[in-house]
């Protein structure tokens, strides 16, 4: 009995519980790109049901249909037990499906109740429109547990209280059905377990849920079923209490998944980069980076932890030569860096500094250009692909090609926009790109952000591999199970400053969060376990109050 029929018989014996949304024979080309195949996919009412797939699986495109971005190129869609037509998202809107995107659509300048009722004002005066939405969404906030300051600018905001601004603006247009894209890649744990806390109260009142994710613990912990997709077809459904993570990633995958590195030690060589008393103000004037000290050594994986904006991104960038250094200095290899002498990013590759962004869009690539324009970013005066006037463009694709294929980047099509490539492959084109250069010094920001779980172990094995060659890494990540799993050492970042350092074997996620949340590594290793006064400080308080006021501004 193949899954697909083993979930039909599953569904039958479950015919009295009501269902929200059904597809039947979903079919989606682009060219020859067959991106759905005869998707079937049965979401019971009031339940949290999870999507999960490789990038380029078929996931974002089958909820776009759902959410009538595309026209499905043949199948039906149900909704309640009706069969409906969604040309466009107002359709969709209409037949009360909401989603939540994983890049928010939100208007920075504007309040929160501003972007609530945007495209959905009633009546002929703005203010009569302000008024009814404040009611309508103090009701909401009060009934799902959403609070959030309705006159506060979205610019403000911490990342987890913007996304409920999104819920609430799908909340606000009638939404029984609320599609959420990969809602964690840009939260902390503090913020991704309030999130799991506002859907459980929304399956509670009665709104269905559709869970698109590549995390496979978010998966078992908050969904009641699970449906899988590989290469465009839906191949499996399960009961979320009837599986696993292994059998998920298995099926995901088509292949065995190692979840376990299981590296050997490192065999750490000179010292190829260090700060010391390093420093960085903003141009506002906030301290992000406090007199900070580190070595990073051939052969060796540092990782740096902390609370999202506690400098880590700042630091990133200023090893980075991208943003200057404000006190102290910098030393890439023999070359020092100070206040007084600046280096740029150009310099930096040529000692051999290679960069993996944290924001691939900002930094990373440039959306518009094809994948093999992105493929050679900061490597586009590079002899080999110039001629002496113009650049050999064959030869750009053909270096290009190599990388997809090395990397597995899919769809492998190098003239391509780079804004066409899921999430996954963007970030596994950019990785392909700066480790092909073979640097000394690689900086890798959030490595593993949105990407899939086959992906995710290629991408860790290839950090080990770059290690192995004595290459030295650092890499910054809001995922504790990632900074544990890779580094050798680690060290913790509260409010810019170093709060301490822990070996790789030793970390634990109870002694890296006590210290996230600025306790020294002597008090958390001491404390008394979870329902220590700490570690409840960090479990019950929004990620953004731990921060400081000056860092968190």
């Amino acid at each position: 009995m193949t899954d697909i029929e083993s979930a039909a018989n599953r569904t039958t014996e479950k015919k009295t519980l009501p269902v929200a949304i059904e597809l039947r024979g979903i079919s989606k080309s682009f060219g020859s790109v067959h991106a759905n195949q005869d998707i079937d996919l049965c979401v019971h009412k009031s339940a949290i049901h999870g999507i999960i797939g490789e990038n380029g699986a078929g996931k974002s495109t089958l909820m776009s249909i759902i959410y009538g971005f595309y026209e499905a190129d043949r199948g039906e869609i149900l909704v309640n037990g009706q069969s409906v037509r969604l040309h466009n998202s107002q359709d969709a809107i209409a037949a009360g499906i909401g989603m939540v995107h994983q890049h928010f659509m939100l208007v920075d300048t504007f309040t929160v109740l501003e972007n609530v009722i945007l495209g959905a004002e009633s009546g002929g005066l703005l203010n009569q429109s302000l008024n009814h939405a404040r009611e309508e969404l103090t009701r909401l906030e009060r009934e799902y547990n959403l609070k959030v300051d309705l006159d506060a600018l979205v610019s403000d905001l911490p990342v987890g209280e913007q996304q409920r601004v999104e819920i609430l603006k799908a909340l606000y247009r009638g939404a029984e059905i609320l599609i959420l894209d990969e809602p964690t890649g840009v939260l902390t744990p503090q913020e991704t377990d309030q999130l799991f806390e506002i859907l459980k109260t929304l399956k509670t009142q009665g709104v269905t849920v559709l869970l698109i994710t590549h995390k496979l613990r978010e998966i078992m912990d908050i969904t009641d079923e699970v449906s899988v997709m590989r290469g465009g077809r839906m191949v499996a459904h399960r009961l979320t209490q009837e599986t696993d993570k292994e059998t998920l990633a298995e099926l995901m995958v088509g292949r065995k998944v190692r979840l376990e590195l299981n590296q050997k030690p490192a065999t750490p060589g000179n010292v190829l980069l260090k700060a010391e008393n390093l420093t960085v103000v903003d141009d506002k004037g906030v301290t992000r980076v406090k007199g900070f000290n580190m070595e990073l050594k051939a052969g060796e994986i540092i990782g740096i932890a902390g609370v999202s904006g506690n400098g880590q991104s700042e630091l990133l960038q200023a090893l980075a030569c991208i943003q200057p250094l404000s006190q102290g200095s910098l030393q890439i290899h023999q070359h020092s860096v100070t206040p007084e002498s600046p280096c740029n990013p150009a310099k930096a590759r040529e000692l051999g500094l290679g960069h993996i962004p944290e924001d691939r869009h900002q930094l990373g690539m440039v959306t518009r250009f094809s994948a093999a324009e992105s493929s050679i970013l900061g490597f586009h005066r590079n002899e080999s692909i110039n001629g002496s006037l113009l650049m050999h463009n064959s030869k750009v694709e053909k270096h290009c090609e190599a990388l997809m294929e090395q990397f597995d980047v899919r769809p492998p099509h190098p003239q391509l926009k780079s804004a066409n490539f899921s999430g996954g492959n963007q970030q596994k084109l950019i990785i392909a790109r700066e480790m092909t250069q073979n640097p000394r010094i690689l900086l890798v920001g959030q490595p593993t952000r949105g990407v899939d779980i086959g992906a995710i172990e290629f991408i860790h094995r290839q950090l080990i591999e770059m290690r192995d060659q004595g290459c030295a890494v650092l890499v910054v990540s809001v995922e504790l199970d990632e900074i544990m799993s890779l580094s050798d050492r680690i060290l913790v970042m509260c409010e810019g400053s170093l709060v301490g350092e822990v070996a790789g074997k030793d970390a634990d996620e109870r002694t890296l969060g006590l210290m996230m949340a600025g306790t020294p590594l002597d008090k958390a290793r001491s404390g008394s376990g979870p329902g220590s006064p700490q570690q409840k400080t960090i479990n019950e308080r929004p990620a953004h109050q731990i921060l400081s006021p000056e860092t968190s501004g």
